[in-house]
């Protein structure tokens, strides 16, 4: 884990689920797979950019399996739902999002039948852009991250089919 250089945590919440709760079935590969709102409290004057893992507790043989990574997204206190697939992304802002699952996009949770996973969005705010390519993984994304984040928030949900 990154370590923050800020002792101000950043808050991250949702509307559409809890802190600790099931994950609403739209924002999973079994529906819609569209990422959820997420909204930045505590955010400091300082932040030039966001950065974003989307990653699964729960997988077999990893410590963390990442599902989204996403980066270079201007410092704001509300990450939009349905972020658009793609390397670059131009709408609703200008960021990057990296490998996850295979894929430039969100992809939300599919656990096996039956299987209870737990997840967590971790939101960081940056002193500066990242410069990573699109073709980055999630163990680039932590590298580049070091020495950059000067807060970061976390939110956990669970889900199960």
């Amino acid at each position: 884990m990154v370590q923050a250089l800020l002792s101000l945590a950043l808050i991250i919440t949702s509307p559409s689920f809890t802190n600790d709760g099931e994950l609403p079935v739209q924002f999973t590969g079994f529906a819609e797979d569209f990422s959820p709102e997420l909204r930045i409290e505590n955010l400091s004057p300082d932040a030039k950019y966001l950065a974003i893992a989307f990653c699964d507790e729960d997988m077999p043989l990893s410590k963390e399996y990442c599902h989204w990574i996403c980066w270079n997204i201007p410092a704001t206190n509300v990450i939009p739902q349905g972020i658009p697939a793609g390397e670059k992304i131009t709408a609703p802002f200008n960021a990057v999002q990296g490998v996850g699952y295979g894929r430039h996009k969100y992809r939300g949770p599919k656990p096996p039948f039956r299987s209870k996973h737990y997840y967590h969005f971790i939101v960081y705010a940056l002193d500066s852009e990242l410069d990573l390519p699109s073709s980055a993984r999630f163990k680039d994304f932590n590298k580049a991250l070091e020495g950059h984040v000067l807060q970061e928030g976390r939110i956990r949900c669970w889900y199960k089919k």
